[in-house]
């Protein structure tokens, strides 16, 4: 029997670290992957295709949603982004724990399809802090940070709709607390009895 590997939705607000976080659960631990996702905007400098995300041209991802090839996907600022049902079923096909990184909107559309799919939000650990990253970036105007903390007040609106939240307060113990979850995910009976040397033992 292949073993099938789990999925994490993960989500957050901007200026949480939901980024960096992952990043660092990344590197920590092998089992984990990211999913690539599809997009119809441009590549940016250094960004690579099929690493960073699926460059295809607008035809293409239409043609895509038409297929049902999408476990979601959405309309950001006029340029299209989605997830490949094939890109999820086949990392997890070969045993690797997939991680999206995607907004609460398309965590619902990924729960309605998998339900067994497991949702982390992470939250700055208060609305001072997130205005304090949000500015202190240098990269925004005020009129953009504004636009941003409304967003961001929002979306951690949605945080009760998820299972787990990790408070990215102190940054280490944030990336222990997030692979805490990935870890134990692992050892429920559903993902355990998938293992057939454990189901022969226990006669599942």
């Amino acid at each position: 029997m292949i073993q099938t590997g789990n999925l994490f939705l993960v989500s957050a607000p901007s200026g949480a670290g939901k980024t960096s976080l992952v990043n660092a659960a990344l590197a920590q631990d092998t089992q984990l992957v990211v999913s690539v996702s599809h997009t119809t905007r441009p590549a940016r400098g250094g960004e690579v295709d099929g690493e960073n995300y699926y460059f295809v041209d607008e035809q293409s991802f239409v043609q895509m949603i038409a297929d049902d090839n999408f476990v979601e996907h959405a309309n950001v600022f006029g340029k299209r982004y989605g997830t490949s049902k094939k890109e999820v079923e086949t990392k997890r096909s070969a045993g690797k724990d997939v991680i999206l990184e995607i907004d609460w909107q398309g965590a619902q559309q990924v729960r309605d399809l998998m339900p067994e799919a497991v949702s982390i939000f992470i939250l700055p650990p208060s609305i001072e802090e997130l205005t304090s990253r949000l500015t202190t970036r240098g990269e925004d105007s005020a009129e953009s940070i504004a636009k941003r903390l409304s967003e961001a007040k929002l979306d951690m609106s949605q945080a009760p709709n998820f299972e787990y939240l990790v408070i990215n307060d102190d940054f280490d113990q944030a990336v222990r607390h997030f692979l805490s979850i990935t870890s134990s995910a692992r050892l429920t009976k559903t993902v355990q009895l998938r293992r057939s040397s454990i189901q022969a033992l226990v006669g599942g």
